[in-house]
């Protein structure tokens, strides 16, 4: 149909623009413009929005944090399995929350939240920190600590050390509510390497070291 309605329109424009004979000249007519119609794109635009209202908020919170703490920190193939679900659902959490973040539980149990996973993410870097000094003292005692194809030392593994134990004893001051997980992340990883390397921290003996 609409089709058929412009090629009408673009015929009876050529008609006009047909020359006429007057006497024995030709006279064309002045040009005229016709505006074809347009086919108009309509868009649809597809909105939508996820809402939780105030206890579904809570209890994802709730959820995430036991998620979370529940889990060994200490175990580094967890943390690698686990850890983008954990920020994919922390980065969600982030946004649902935000209508609520007025209410003191709310607030409050997400500032929890956010400590928990700033304290996670502080024991993480330690630990690894750790494990690879660990692997370098092992190797600089040779196979089976016989000194045959041993590796290079670490000369200011004390420095390494020592840098760590302050580390340990900061995150104890700042963040007491989670102790248990930073003893065991950092504390315990300490305590391994103490027993390739001697040095001092608070609590060495605790790991009977």
């Amino acid at each position: 149909m609409a089709f058929s309605a412009a090629r009408g329109l673009a015929l009876t424009s050529a008609r006009r623009l047909a020359p006429r004979a007057t006497g024995s000249a030709f006279h064309v007519a002045p040009a005229v413009r016709v505006q074809l119609p347009a086919f108009q794109q309509v868009t649809r635009s597809y909105i939508t929005v996820a809402k939780y209202n105030r206890d579904e908020v809570i209890s994802k919170l709730d959820e995430y944090h036991s998620t979370v703490m529940s889990t060994n920190w200490a175990d580094y193939l967890a943390l690698v399995y686990s850890g983008p679900f954990w920020e994919a659902e922390y980065e969600k959490l982030t946004s649902i929350v935000q209508p609520y973040l007025h209410e003191p539980d709310v607030g409050a149990k997400f500032s929890e939240v956010q400590e928990m996973m700033d304290v996670l993410y502080q024991c993480e870097d330690v630990r690894d920190h750790l494990n690879e000094l660990a692997e370098l003292a092992t190797r600089a005692s040779g196979l089976m600590g016989t000194g045959y194809a041993a590796g290079e030392k670490v000369e200011n593994m004390s420095e390494h050390a020592e840098l760590c134990a302050a580390t340990y004893t900061k995150m104890l001051e700042k963040h007491p509510n989670f102790k248990p997980k930073i003893e065991q992340t950092v504390g315990h990883g300490l305590a391994i390497l103490r027993a390739k390397h001697k040095f001092k921290f608070p609590s060495m003996h605790r790991y009977f070291f």
